[in-house]
């Protein structure tokens, strides 16, 4: 399949033959010594990680084990989550750093000229621990913890050092590992990425990337289940057009194009915060990135040499943020969280505001600005009477797709029906099933039927319809004015991280008790959701994962 424009079309006669070499390069016992002993050692680092999966469950289980006081799991068990719902919460929390940033800048390290050392990175999160896995697979070397427990270090090697055809198995676990295609041709002049994984909310295609990288010269393709990119002259600045404002996309053009000949033009580009962090970071190794956070970014590339090592600090996660608002907002509790930027999350706080509660800034009492840009401590004050309102996903800084499933939620509780519109990915309404069996009133309507709002009785149930498209449309039945919808405590799957988030703060709020079959999914995004929420006062633990 040949993707891009222009120079996309026109693909070496060797590109077949130069990719099995590096395949072969990649497998081979008589690798350079060096690139050997760097392999070693990140081997070694993920072994003692031992499966990714059990890293971050095992941390988390420690931790809840100190805070509770209960020791009846073994490491490395798969673990669910057992809620007891009714139980108000009240205190403060703190907010990790956001992971989607953390896995951009994780890749942005490969660009540098020196080490990197970030600070504030959730390191306890599955995805950062397969990212990091697949840098050290690549040929850089990751520390973890060398000054303060949330700090990573990653030194690039130089550039004959570095593996462009990363392990296919490492890769394949996880999306954002892709983004590595754009700094690895940039600095190798080739690259051999595997086509990514992640959580299953239907196809999110990597057109975009790969036609952008060939606006930049390369030549690209797909190829046995891999994108195969190859620049041998290197990169040129180009304008580019992106038919959708893609997160993933803008950061791996900006990456590529900050070693790219001549200047760079992204239109339509993405505009959330993670994108901005990425160019700050980058900035600060010596890139010439303008315009992040805008539709339109400029990148003027410089040569390797002028680049540099830098410190940088992970923005706080806007979503785990919103996710605590949205606990307090279902129990009719007083929450504080810190640190919060509350213009990274204006759309969500809209939205609060809409179904009734106040969000403010917690030293001063004072409405949170949502234009304000700099890390403070929010206080979330409920509604005693929830009211129905309507969300439609949309990009940044429109209300995210990645707070739809956690909204639908907390909309079971309010009063009269509200519609959710997800336009963002298809297949993300797994979680209405599960919040059926909950006992929610939810109905889920395709785009034919877009019109559809509230009680229509034109609008047949298609309960019985598992899977989402861009453009549906669901109807969140809420409860009436002198009663709460009853939900009940069931067993639960989660079928990605945000799934999984919204049956938590649906078993909040449930009489009775609530499993969550697996926390799997939830510990790839969220850093100690569990105790978070028990240090508010929840009643949950870990138990063992349900087959």
């Amino acid at each position: 399949m040949l993707v891009g424009g222009g120079h996309g079309h026109n693909l070496l006669a060797d590109t077949s033959c130069r990719v099995q070499r590096l395949v072969r390069r990649h497998n081979s016992t008589t690798t350079n010594n060096n690139i050997c002993k760097s392999r070693r050692q990140g081997n070694r680092r993920s072994s003692a990680a031992c499966s990714v999966q059990a890293t971050a469950t095992d941390e988390s289980l420690r931790r809840w084990q100190e805070r509770s006081g209960q020791h009846t799991i073994t490491p490395g068990t798969q673990t669910g989550l057992e809620i007891t719902g009714g139980r108000q919460l009240s205190g403060e929390v703190g907010v990790s750093g956001a992971k989607n940033s953390a896995l951009a800048l994780f890749a942005g390290a490969l660009i540098a000229g020196g080490p990197v050392k970030l600070r504030n990175v959730p390191v306890e999160l599955k995805d950062v621990i397969r990212m990091a896995d697949v840098l050290r697979d690549i040929g850089l070397d990751v520390e973890v913890g060398v000054d303060g427990p949330k700090t990573v270090v990653i030194v690039p090697p130089p550039k004959s050092h570095l593996n462009p055809a990363p392990n296919e198995k490492l890769v394949s676990a996880l999306r954002a590992s892709f983004f590595v295609i754009g700094p690895l041709l940039a600095r190798c002049g080739e690259a051999v990425v595997p086509l990514p994984g992640g959580c299953d909310i239907g196809a999110r295609p990597v057109d975009l990337h790969l036609r952008g990288l060939a606006a930049l010269g390369a030549d690209v393709r797909l190829e046995a289940g891999a994108a195969v990119a190859s620049a041998p002259r290197g990169l040129v600045g180009a304008r580019i057009y992106m038919d959708y404002p893609s997160v993933g996309a803008t950061e791996t053009l900006i990456m590529a194009a900050c070693v790219a000949d001549g200047e760079t033009v992204i239109e339509n580009a993405a505009q959330e915060p993670e994108v901005v962090d990425l160019a700050n970071l980058l900035n600060a190794c010596g890139a010439r990135v303008r315009g992040a956070g805008s539709a339109r970014i400029c990148v003027t590339g410089v040569p390797p040499s002028k680049l540099t090592g830098c410190e940088h600090t992970v923005i706080p996660d806007r979503i785990e943020a919103g996710t605590l608002l949205a606990a307090g907002a279902i129990t009719h509790s007083t929450v504080s969280l810190s640190p919060v930027v509350p213009g990274h999350l204006a759309a969500v706080i809209a939205k609060l505001h809409a179904v009734g509660c106040r969000v403010t800034c917690a030293d001063s009492g004072n409405p949170a600005d949502p234009f304000a840009m700099t890390p403070t401590r929010l206080t979330l004050h409920p509604a005693s009477r929830l009211r129905a309102t309507d969300v439609k996903t949309l990009p940044y800084p429109g209300f995210p797709t990645d707070m739809q499933a956690q909204f639908t939620a907390l909309l079971t509780q309010c009063e009269g029906a509200s519609t959710v519109h997800e336009t963002v990915f298809e297949n993300r309404m797994k979680h209405v099933r599960e919040l059926q069996r909950m006992g929610a009133q939810i109905k889920i309507h395709g785009a034919d039927v877009a019109t559809v709002s509230g009680h229509d009785a034109r609008a047949a149930s298609t309960a019985d319809k598992e899977d989402g498209a861009p453009g549906e449309l669901v109807v969140v039945s809420g409860i009436g004015p002198n009663a709460r919808q009853a939900l009940q405590g069931a067993l639960v799957r989660a079928s990605d991280l945000r799934a999984g988030a919204a049956l938590i703060l649906a078993a909040l709020a449930a009489e009775g008790t609530t499993t969550l079959a697996s926390m799997a999914q939830v510990d790839r995004g969220y850093e100690s959701l569990d105790l978070k929420l028990l240090s508010l006062g929840a009643d949950v633990r870990r138990v063992e994962a349900v087959e």
